[in-house]
C-alpha cells in the first residue's frame, strides 16, 4: 500500500515537472518570435533614412513629413516600445501614400532598389507576425486549459498579446 502511495506520488512530481518545462519551453519559443518581429521592423525601420534620402529631393512639400519620420525613427531605436513602432508605422504609411502623387520618384532607379528591399522586408516581417502569433495562441492556449492553467497560475504564467499593428502596410508598398 505505501509503495502505491509513493509511485503516485511520484508519477504526480513527474507529470508536474512535465507541464512546468512545456510551460516554460512554450514561453521562451513565443518571445524568440517576438524578437524576430523586433528583428524585421528594425530592417524596416533602418531602411527608412534611405528612403528620406531618396525622395528628399523630389518631395520638397513634405519636409515636415520627412523630419518627422526621422524624429520618430530615432525615438523608436532609442526607446524600442510598440507605441513608437506603430507612431513609426502610421507616418512610414502616409509616406508611402505620398510618394504615390510623385511619379518621377516612382521611376528612379534608386527608388526601384529601395521598393524592393521595402517589399522584402515586409513579406519577412509578415510571416514573422504569423510565427509570433501562432506561438502565442499556443502558450496561451495552454496556460488556459486544465490541469496546466492550475500550474500556469501557481507560477505566474501569464496570457502573452498578440501582434496586432499596420496589417495593411504591406498593401500600400504593393502598390508603388
Amino acid at each position: 500500500m505505501l509503495y502505491v502511495i509513493v509511485g503516485i506520488i511520484i508519477i504526480l512530481i513527474l507529470v508536474f515537472i512535465g507541464i512546468f518545462n512545456n510551460l516554460v519551453t512554450l514561453r521562451k519559443k513565443a518571445m524568440q518570435s517576438e524578437s524576430g518581429v523586433d528583428v524585421y521592423l528594425q530592417q524596416r525601420f533602418d531602411l527608412i533614412p534611405n528612403l528620406v534620402e531618396v525622395t528628399k529631393g523630389y518631395m520638397e512639400h513634405e519636409q515636415e513629413t520627412l523630419v518627422n519620420i526621422a524624429k520618430l525613427r530615432a525615438e523608436y531605436n532609442k526607446n524600442k516600445n510598440e507605441e513608437a513602432a506603430i507612431a513609426l508605422t502610421e507616418k512610414y504609411k502616409s509616406i508611402m501614400a505620398i510618394i504615390e502623387n510623385y511619379p518621377n520618384l516612382k521611376a528612379s532607379e534608386q527608388f526601384l532598389k529601395l521598393q524592393k528591399a521595402l517589399i522584402k522586408v515586409e513579406s519577412q516581417l509578415q510571416a514573422a507576425r504569423r510565427i509570433y502569433n501562432n506561438d502565442v495562441t499556443r502558450y496561451n492556449t495552454k496556460i488556459s486549459t486544465f490541469p496546466t492553467n492550475i500550474i500556469a497560475k501557481l507560477f505566474n504564467f501569464k496570457e502573452m498579446k498578440l501582434f496586432m499593428a499596420d496589417s495593411d502596410v504591406n498593401e500600400e508598398v504593393k502598390f508603388l
